[in-house]
C-alpha cells in the first residue's frame, strides 16, 4: 500500500455527474488495490481495498447486487 494516496492518479466515477455533489474518486494502487475517497471532502482519509476486495465489489456491481 502506498504511504501517500495523495500521490496517486485519481479519477472521478462516471456515475458521479449531476447528482448534487455526491461524487466518488478512485485511484489504483501500485499492487492493484484501489483507494476510494469522497470528492467533496478530500481531507478525510481514503478507503483502501485489496485487489481481491475490489474484484469482489466489481463482480457484485455487475451482478446487480447493489441495485
Amino acid at each position: 500500500m502506498p504511504s501517500d494516496p495523495g500521490q496517486l492518479c485519481w479519477r472521478t466515477s462516471s456515475f458521479s455527474g449531476g447528482n448534487g455533489g455526491q461524487c466518488v474518486e478512485v485511484a489504483e494502487a501500485p499492487e492493484g488495490g484501489r483507494y476510494v475517497r469522497d470528492t467533496k471532502d478530500r481531507t478525510r482519509p481514503a478507503h483502501y481495498f485489496t485487489p481481491a476486495e475490489w474484484d469482489a465489489f466489481i463482480r457484485g456491481v455487475k451482478a446487480g447486487e447493489f441495485d
